[in-house]
């Protein structure tokens, strides 16, 4: 198939803004509950009236400071609550929230800040404000930046005392449903990072078409809510933040992906997990290890194999009667136990970001929760397509969702239209002119196939495809997604550009290592350990089964471990934790030169 669409469910009123449900819902029902704030460890109930006018005195104080309508208000913090009271403050005054993720560098928000024209910064903290104020001589624009913790933010929303409910009434549906809600700039992977125009009916259209069908299940679960870990900055924690409040499904905030988050999952005890990739990879690891240190390894690899064959069975509509009674051993030595980490009520998560892995999702379909892939860019407000829990086809980032169209071009790009894709790029008309062919449609720039029913399969990025020096198109991202599902391996890069085979770079996962180390007597760190050969071992078991998913001429013939692993502050990794290949390429250029002068 090469094109495939789905007719729309709801259509967005010419009138419709992203406050507008706040402030009817808090007139509807004022004591309903809408969030829960974390306070001194324990979670408080904010109820819709209060949520509204936290929000409406924020927005009395941007007023009294001269926020404009249409001005750009950029906001760098973690995910916390602080955070979406802000965002609705600033489209309640007609103003447009341009996030900055709060690991950024001085330069990286120096150029968010410049570019977008940013008028007004919250920061969270004293250190992040340093981090502007380092650059401020260079932004000759922004004439306020307001703090969020301690006393800051408080003292900040009493500016605005003299302003009155009917200023912040007329600034808030001054504005229309295609008007700008929101800069949000790429990761960056190469170049400067462009801002994509997103407006209220693309964000609007989104959920709406989302929690209306694919998702009506998930978000239709009775006392249903949600925690919220992942960096609002990101388009995809941003859409499900609107989903929430669209939905009246009680949303938590929590600020990091820690440690600390899997004790904080069992006292929130969400319906349903957001998450990306590596967090469900990283809850199987730590089960498995769990597992294996208490000496129950064999029944754990036991169970994992019953939930695969299990999730499989499903599909075929028949599952065989000793199959059904291993599960419900295993669903009482293991599973429960797997569920009980993440509160033990969420039969659904929502997985994006990257490929989650056919193993991976078929496991957590047979423990109980059923992982929903979906596909889409920020350029797309999010997601394109979507998978269901009545028809979710593991391998597979689902169909278009209502309302979307999606064809396969002739070089195997995938390309898009409806009213989720953005306006353009912010001041870059070259860009946003390139973002689109003759006919209107947008060119993500990533390859997929459909199936017969629609069902949009991931291949590859049409800018990483490797030519080898044989001729062979490889698309890295299938090998390099099964060879990081790996307990012990982060990252992997695939390379071979122009080379007789193809080869990667891989790095260790410093918590799978350290519980690796002690289970094989091993001392020092993962530097010491580059030429061990059990560690070499482990990571050709990882590659020889990755190897199996693609053919001779795709397969990694030769692999190097590096003594670190990629990350943002190394400048090797986007803050949406995308690997940034041509900066790899560069910095590990002679280890790459050693593998095929070997």
């Amino acid at each position: 198939m090469r094109e495939f669409s789905r007719p729309v469910k709801v259509e967005v009123s010419a009138e419709a803004r992203l406050p507008d449900t706040v402030f009817a819902r808090a007139a509807a029902e004022p004591e309903a509950v809408a969030l829960r704030r974390q306070e001194s460890g324990q979670w408080r109930d904010v109820t819709c009236a209060e949520f509204r006018d936290d929000i409406a005195a924020l927005a009395k104080a941007l007023i009294a400071a001269g926020i404009g309508h249409g001005d750009r208000v950029a906001l760098m913090s973690r995910t916390r609550y602080e955070w979406t009271t802000i965002d609705y403050a600033i489209w309640s005054v007609g103003a447009v929230t341009v996030p900055i993720y709060e690991t950024s560098s001085q330069e990286q928000a120096q150029w968010i800040l410049s570019d977008s024209g940013s008028t007004a910064v919250f920061v969270e903290t004293a250190e992040h404000a340093a981090r502007i104020e380092a650059v401020r001589g260079e932004l000759p624009a922004l004439t306020h930046v307001w703090e969020i913790e301690g006393a800051s933010l408080a003292a900040f929303t009493a500016t605005g005392a003299d302003v009155d409910d009917a200023t912040v009434e007329e600034r808030r549906t001054a504005g229309g449903v295609d008007e700008l809600a929101t800069l949000i700039y790429t990761s960056g992977t190469t170049g400067r990072p462009k801002g994509c125009e997103l407006t209220h009916r693309n964000l609007l259209f989104t959920i709406l078409n989302i929690v209306n069908a694919p998702l009506q299940k998930v978000f239709a679960v009775e006392g249903r809510c949600t925690l919220l870990f992942l960096p609002l900055a990101h388009s995809f924690a941003r859409l499900i933040q609107i989903g929430c409040i669209e939905s009246k499904t009680i949303l938590g905030h929590f600020p990091t992906t820690g440690p600390e988050l899997i004790d904080t999952l069992g006292v929130y005890r969400p319906t349903f997990l957001l998450a990306v990739p590596r967090v469900f990879e990283k809850v199987y690891n730590k089960a498995e290890q769990k597992a294996t240190s208490e000496g129950r390894g064999k029944i754990f690899g036991a169970a994992a194999d019953t939930a695969v064959a299990y999730s499989k069975a499903l599909d075929t509509g028949r599952v065989p009667l000793g199959l059904r009674i291993r599960h419900a051993v295993f669903a009482k030595l293991v599973y429960g136990k797997i569920l009980a980490a993440v509160g033990g009520r969420a039969q659904y998560a929502i997985s994006g970001g990257s490929a989650l892995g056919d193993r991976l999702g078929h496991f957590f379909r047979g423990i109980g929760l059923t992982i929903i892939e979906g596909y889409g860019l920020t350029e797309t407000s999010a997601p394109t397509a979507v998978n269901s829990p009545e028809g979710n086809k593991i391998g597979t980032v689902g169909p278009p969702f209502p309302g979307v169209s999606l064809r396969i071009g002739d070089d195997g790009e995938i390309l898009a239209k409806g009213d989720h894709i953005m306006r353009g790029y912010w001041g870059n008309e070259t860009a946003t002119k390139e973002a689109f062919d003759e006919d209107g449609w947008y060119r993500t720039g990533d390859l997929g196939t459909l199936d017969d029913d629609g069902h949009l399969r991931i291949t590859g990025r049409k800018k990483e495809i490797i030519v080898t020096a044989g001729g062979k198109n490889v698309a890295p991202a299938v090998i390099e997604d099964r060879i990081r599902g790996h307990a012990i391996i982060s990252q992997c890069m695939v390379i071979g550009d122009n080379r007789n085979f193809i080869s990667a770079l891989i790095t260790i996962d410093p918590e799978a290592f350290e519980f690796w180390k002690k289970q094989n007597a091993k001392s020092g760190g993962i530097a010491d350990n580059l030429a061990d050969a059990d560690l070499h071992a482990a990571v050709q078991e990882a590659v020889d089964d990755a190897n199996k998913a693609v053919s001779r001429a795709e397969s990694v013939r030769k692999f190097t471990i590096l003594p670190h692993d990629f990350s943002e502050d190394g400048g090797e990794m986007t803050a949406s934790l995308k690997v940034k290949r041509h900066v790899v390429a560069q910095r590990y250029r002679k280890e790459i030169e050693e593998i095929y002068s070997a």
